[in-house]
């Protein structure tokens, strides 16, 4: 046994036999790992003896040493039985490890027992795979469990099958179909799994869609099958009884049920030992399958009752428990981990809540689905009240379904009976406690997609590691710190359910971003003050003290941003508490760490030099803050830093007065999103050294969401713990046309019925011209004024005219801002309704209303769209009159659906008189009078069925009446988030906002959506090219457009370099196959894949897939003209002297726990010299690379593969895939775009191409980066339907009037590919028009004064040419708004 197991934080993993024997690391052996001999063939191309540095051990996450599960007998005369174990988790090892050496301790043994275990985990490391084959090449016994991880099931199962007949038994229990199939015990066999008749194989068969069902049903009948086989005389019959009986054995995982179950199988099964009389062994001792147990309690319980009787007269509880109010929390622990010991980590948690004041109800269950025990012991039976204030699942599992398949309505209905908060905490199971302490990326990827994403999905929150896992005994123990934590916050979340409403104090918590008072309040799509005022007066009408309210939300913002005490232009926002430094640092345990970054308190953030100030007002019990800001977006060297720094000293103080001086009972994190989430620390499963930990401190935090924002709702999820509840974003409206553009479309009919009299040529000249003043020039080829053309070129020029502004009038734009409690009216829903139409979902057998209407003129909706695409006249008006005939259809269900008050009425009601044919259905009414009279009426009342479905959904209300659900510590109902498009479950809003099962994409709808997609991408560039394929593409991938899409933009890439996913049984994919080049039919396009932050976190898995992916694709033996990835790697090898392997590096983020370039930052806060600091900055961010062959180290600085591989790049591309977001609403898309980059780092400078996929309609589009900035421009910046919408929404509205100016800004800063005449229109729009400039100006002056300023800036940077009067005009007005400002404060 290696003595730097002991000492060593990671034990060096073990090769061959003979190696083992002299095998004795020197301390911190793992710094210089020497590379076992079959990882350095695997790196083609080091030489043997390379010493590789700073990767620990074996660079994989799990480096725990098989040797720790070995027991060798010495040498004897007896016969020797030797079995080898594979677990999922390591509770099994110190019982198996005893069991064994009982055997060979008792004298009167008939045989030696040798016994070799591994965790499944430990199969990806080479040399360990190796040495587990070789340790069954002479294995009589192999039992595996609970193997769901499809890779290494595969591994197990290749490498059993070899041995399977040789070997005297094989067990293998729940676990994948593949793995059940070596299962043999005499004439016992499941070879034929899945296809046998017998009822034993149907059981599997018959569950196939619930293995949480599977498990449960495995278990009655482990209870019943061996009575019943007893009596059966065939020898059949008999192995089967002993695998049941060999299944109770195991699982009652007691040292005393593994003695009988080895004993039973070497007598039973192994030849030297069959039938010898001086071995007996006896029947399972049976524990119950769930139950209430109690480390205290004398035996365990199956009923409720009994267990609360017992504990009310516990005569060692402390005086606390016995009082009526305390707190009850309810557990739910694995049964395995009671019955075979292994639970240390249990009794940490009972004792630690009891030491709180808390009681505990602890439940145990055997199968994976916990959704009955739960209702059966936590509720009470007769009243149907839950016995419990609070739920925390020990288990780390999904709460039916375990590791396998999950059934999350049952679970979610479940949970609803308890009605309480439901917090799931993590034991670690793949790494040792060392190993993740000292990950940056935290939990392993595959216990972060079975234990965090899963359970997710049923509503869990609050995923703290409490359990660390010892690497010598394998055994739990407690995490101390993290107990506490995981304690103090279930019973702060159960004291919710107890105290009265008057006496809880909410602390409702605003963003300021960028830090200016014109931005107070800043939250995605949501009007925040007038929420906020929606939310207390709702909040005091239920009786919460919210004394001292103001009459309008108006004199709310101006109570929150003015302070009234001061004397002169003051830049404060109203002073709520001033914290000296003593008090700060008493109260501050972390105060310490942060002096580092930020020196000693109380630095010159949120702090008049004494003091440091929390900013906000209170009323009664409500206190409205201001969360403090990063506070580095003004300093553009901290910009620079490759990882983010620690929170200022402010923005601790503002934790710390909330949570310990104002003593909040919860804390309302409002909008999408603040600082708190995206502080450093590790990515999933915090220590306490994690800032966004130490920050939320025990505060319950409840988070307002946006719905259409699942990725970043689920990193504030995972890292501040809180429990999101989604808000609609506002209703949509199609763009519609003005000036310029609504006369091109009068021009256009005109033409249309005029074309063939002698004025078809003049209305033509006045099309061309009007469409130059447009600025259409750029988007349409359009030909000299005056020029005489045939008819058919006429046509089409009119063609591509009208397709470009049909384009613009029926872009969907959010309008306004949303407002929490006030659901869009029906009327507002119209135009959302017709996109939900516009697509075929065929999973519903729901056809697309478009399809339906083409299909009655003989024609289908994908050959429109492109004859439209392409100009074709007749096309172009076919598809104007199927939008209308939508839209006008549509209105007519919604307006008969709603009452006078235009409030929709009981949609299900009227929808079945209309489709018991009571009335004539709306839609055939409208219908009637169009060309498109005769649409299949079948499919059409399918869909309008849906609709139905949908309009009840987006104007139903829940976001308050969630808000209070949490705030009373009741269970939030769980949903999903992404594009009400799409997807019509994320409505409605109110809902606990989770993402998806991180391993379910890219689902396959999604890779055929992603093939149309990159073959017109590619189809483009080769237009825009010479015919040249891009060899190169650096591309972007987002978390949010993957949880909408089902991951296309990840298929996408897969499709560039030709491979696809391959799923498992369980529908996950972890693998990938490649495409062959005929199949492919052009060459491989090699990729630079940046992946957002928030991407990193959530799908961690998937990176290491495309990794994998691109690697595979590097090692093809195959042309470099067909296979640029290969070219290219082979070039950057020899350049960098790597392994092909190394340099086929693609994938890359930032530094685990940063997010961002910071591009965004410098550019909102204009703190930038020029665009070579832009560029350093995104380099030194991004540049961050995943390797998939050493997972666990996290993510690499690589910069100089990085930017090797950036300068390859022929295009850029981003996707655009829902109406709400486009590239100016959010200044992401600008932050990740490398294109003045590329061209800088490009050996021959060219500038690369730039293209953003449009998938946000059925008709995808691929359209250069510069056509989409003018139809954004178009569509919202210039567009009165647009700023009108904004400016209804006051204070707020103004700022995003100003942010799409400076987003825009940003765009010009990254790529260049803005036009001039965008800043020239916008002048004319804001500041010439004396009356708009005089509503900004009186609405919001400070964003008005941030919106003069990036005028100028524009010019200043080069980026916009105009006249010396507008320039002159907007400083005059500058320094005029700075007076008004001042004289406001005065």
């Amino acid at each position: 046994m290696s003595s730097s197991l002991v000492s060593a934080p990671f034990a060096p993993a073990a090769t061959s036999r003979a190696q083992r024997k002299r095998l004795s690391a020197p301390l911190h052996s793992f710094l210089l790992s020497r590379r076992s001999h079959n990882q350095q063939q695997h790196a083609s191309g080091t030489r043997p003896g390379t010493i590789r540095c700073a990767v620990a051990g074996n660079g994989l996450f799990t480096q725990t040493n098989p040797d720790v599960r070995r027991v060798v007998p010495p040498r004897g005369l007896l016969p020797r039985v030797k079995i080898v174990y594979v677990v999922l988790e390591a509770q099994y090892q110190s019982s198996v490890t005893a069991a064994v050496q009982s055997l060979n301790a008792d004298p009167r043994r008939a045989a030696e027992f040798e016994v070799s275990g591994y965790l499944v985990e430990e199969l990806r490391d080479a040399s360990t795979y190796e040495s587990f084959k070789e340790d069954l090449s002479d294995a009589n016994v192999f039992i595996g469990s609970l193997i769901f991880v499809e890779e290494l099931a595969v591994k197990v199962r290749d490498a059993v099958e070899r041995e399977r007949d040789r070997m005297d038994a094989v067990l293998v229990f729940p676990s994948m179909p593949e793995v059940m199939r070596l299962n043999k015990l005499g004439s016992f066999s499941m070879s034929q799994l899945g296809q046998s008749k017998s009822p034993f194989f149907q059981l599997f068969k018959r569950n196939k869609k619930n293995s949480a069902g599977f498990a449960d049903s495995m278990l009655k009948l482990v209870r019943t099958l061996p009575k019943v086989l007893k009596y059966l005389p065939s020898d059949k019959a008999q192995d089967a009884r002993l695998y049941i009986l060999s299944l109770q054995f195991w699982l009652g995982g007691s040292p005393d049920n593994l003695q009988n179950f080895l004993k039973m199988i070497a007598v039973s099964y192994v030849p030297a030992l069959k039938g010898n009389p001086g071995i007996t062994y006896d029947d399972p001792v049976l524990f119950l399958d769930a139950g209430i147990w109690h480390p205290l309690a004398p035996t365990m319980y199956d009923d409720v009752k009994e267990y609360l009787n017992w504990y009310g007269t516990r005569r060692d509880a402390d005086e606390r428990l016995k009082d009526p109010d305390a707190p009850i929390i309810g557990l739910v622990l694995q049964r395995s981990h009671i019955v075979t010991g292994d639970d240390g980590h249990y009794v940490a948690v009972i004792m630690e809540l009891e030491a709180r004041g808390a009681k505990v109800i602890p439940i145990f269950a055997g199968g994976l689905d916990f959704s009955g025990p739960t209702e059966k012991y936590l509720v009470d039976s007769v009243t149907k009240k839950p016995f419990v204030d609070a739920v925390v699942s020990l288990t780390g599992f999904a709460l039916v379904g375990g590791p396998a398949r999950q059934d999350h309505p049952k679970a979610i209905a479940a949970l609803q009976k308890l009605d309480v908060p439901y917090i799931v905490a993590l034991p670690l199971v793949f790494q040792t406690t060392e190993e993740w302490l000292n990950s940056t990326l935290g939990l392993h990827p595959i216990q972060v997609a079975l234990q965090v994403a899963l359970p997710e999905l049923d509503g869990g929150m609050e995923p703290i590691v409490f359990a660390g896992r010892d690497p010598r005994s394998g055994k739990s123990h407690a995490l101390h710190k993290r107990v506490e934590q995981l304690c103090t916050r279930a019973v702060r979340w159960a004291q919710l359910k107890r105290k009265t409403k008057e006496d809880k104090r909410l602390a409702i918590t605003v963003f300021s971003f960028p830090p200016d008072k014109g931005n107070v309040g800043t939250a995605a799509y949501l009007n925040v003050f007038s929420s906020i005022y929606s939310v207390l007066r709702d909040l005091k009408k239920d009786g919460y003290n919210v004394d001292g309210l103001p009459e309008t939300p108006e004199e709310l913002i101006e109570e929150v941003i003015h302070d009234k005490e001061a004397q002169f232009n003051s830049p404060n926002l109203n002073v709520v508490y001033r914290m000296n430094v003593r008090e700060y640092q008493a109260l501050t345990p972390y105060a310490s760490m942060l002096e580092e970054n930020w020196g000693k308190a109380p630095g010159h953030l949120n702090s008049d030099g004494e003091n440091l100030l929390v900013y906000g007002k209170q009323y009664g019990n409500i206190f409205i803050g201001v969360q403090p800001t990063f506070g580095y977006e003004g300093d553009p060297m901290r910009l620079l830093f490759s990882k983010s720094a620690s929170p200022h000293h402010g923005f601790a103080a503002y934790y710390t007065y909330v949570e310990k001086i104002f003593k909040a009972d919860a804390v309302l994190h409002f909008g999408t999103h603040g600082s708190l989430e995206f502080m450093p620390g590790k990515q999933v499963g915090m220590s306490d050294a994690c800032y966004p930990d130490s920050l939320i401190g025990n505060i319950p935090n409840i988070y307002y969401y946006a719905a259409n924002n699942p990725s970043e709702a689920t990193v504030a999820k995972r890292r501040s713990y809180a429990n999101t509840i989604s808000y609609l974003t506002p209703p949509a409206e199609n763009a519609g046309l003005y000036k310029g553009l609504k006369q091109l479309s009068e021009l256009i009919a005109s033409y249309q019925s005029l074309k063939d009299t002698g004025r078809g040529n003049q209305i033509v000249s006045s099309i061309i011209s009007t469409a130059r003043q447009c600025n259409l020039d750029k988007d349409v080829d359009l030909p000299e004024e005056g020029e005489e053309l045939p008819a058919n070129e006429r046509d089409l020029v009119v063609g591509k005219v009208y397709a470009k502004i049909m384009e613009i009038e029926s872009r969907l734009l959010p309008c306004g801002l949303h407002v929490i409690g006030e659901p869009p009216t029906a009327v507002e829903a119209v135009a959302t309704l017709v996109n939900i139409a516009a697509l075929d979902r065929p999973e519903e057998n729901i056809y697309a209303l478009p399809g339906i209407l083409a299909a009655t003129v003989g024609r289908t909706i994908e050959d429109v769209y492109r004859g439209s695409d392409k100009g074709v006249l007749d096309d172009v008006e076919l598809l104007k009159q199927i939008t209308e005939a939508s839209r006008g259809a549509v209105g007519a269900f919604v307006e008969k659906s709603t009452n006078s008050k235009g409030q929709v009425v009981d949609v299900s009601n009227k929808l079945s008189s209309i489709l018991g044919f009571s009335l004539s259905e709306p839609w055939v009414e409208y219908l009637s009078q169009t060309k498109f009279i005769r649409a299949d009426r079948e499919k059409l009342r399918n869909l309008f069925g849906f609709l139905g479905e949908c309009l009840k959904l987006i104007v139903a209300d829940n976001e308050l009446g969630a808000l209070k659900l949490a705030l009373d510590g009741s269970y939030v109902e769980p949903g999903p988030g992404g594009d009400p498009i799409r997807n019509p479950k994320v409505l409605p809003t109110g809902k606990n906002i989770h993402a998806l099962d991180p391993q379910s994409i890219p689902t396959a709808a999604a890779m055929k959506s992603a093939k149309i997609v990159v073959d017109r991408l590619l189809e483009r560039q080769k237009a825009d090219n010479g015919g040249k394929y891009p060899e190169t593409i650096a591309l972007v991938l987002w978390g949010t457009d993957n949880i909408k899409t089902y991951g296309e933009s990840l298929a996408q890439v897969m499709w560039m370099v030709g491979v696809l996913p391959v799923s498992d049984a369980f529908g996950r994919v972890n693998r990938v196959e490649p495409v062959s080049l005929e199949e492919l039919g052009r060459p491989r396009i090699d990729v630079v894949v940046n992946c957002s932050g928030v991407f990193r976190d959530l799908f961690i898995n998937q990176m290491n897939l495309l990794d994998r992916a691109v690697k595979l694709v590097a090692e093809l033996d195959e042309p470099a003209e067909m296979n640029f990835v290969r070219k290219h790697a082979l070039e950057q090898a020899a350049e960098l002297g790597v392994s092909v392997r190394e340099a086929a590096t693609r994938v890359f983020s930032n530094a685990s726990g940063s997010y961002s370039s910071n591009v965004n930052l410098a550019v909102e806060n204009a703190t930038w010299t020029d665009e070579k600091q832009l560029q350093d900055m995104y380099l030194s961010r991004k540049s961050f690379a995943f390797d998939s062959d050493a997972p666990g180290v996290g993510m690499l600085e690589k910069r100089k593969t990085f930017e090797l591989a950036l300068a390859t790049a022929d295009a850029t591309f981003q996707n655009l895939d829902s109406s709400e977001i486009s590239l100016t609403d959010v200044s992401h898309y600008f932050d990740s775009d490398p294109t003045k980059l590329v061209q800088g780092l490009r050996k021959d400078g060219r500038a690369p191409a730039s293209y953003i996929a449009d998938t946000t309609t059925a008709n995808a589009q691929v359209r250069t980066l510069s056509e989409t900035m003018r139809l954004d421009a178009r569509t919202k910046l210039l567009n009165p339907r647009w700023y009108e919408g904004m400016m209804k929404s006051g204070y707020e509205g103004v700022r995003e009037i100003e942010k799409r100016l400076t987003n825009t800004v940003g765009w010009s800063a990254t790529s260049g590919q803005v036009d001039n005449w965008v800043y020239e229109e916008a002048n004319t729009t804001f500041i010439e028009d004396e009356e708009m400039r005089k509503r900004l100006m009186d609405t919001n002056p400070n964003s008005f004064r941030k919106l003069l300023q990036t005028f100028l800036e524009a010019n200043g940077r080069g980026y916009w040419d105009t006249s010396e009067d507008n320039l002159e005009r907007l400083r005059e007005l500058y320094s005029e708004v700075e007076d008004k400002i001042e004289g406001i404060d005065r």
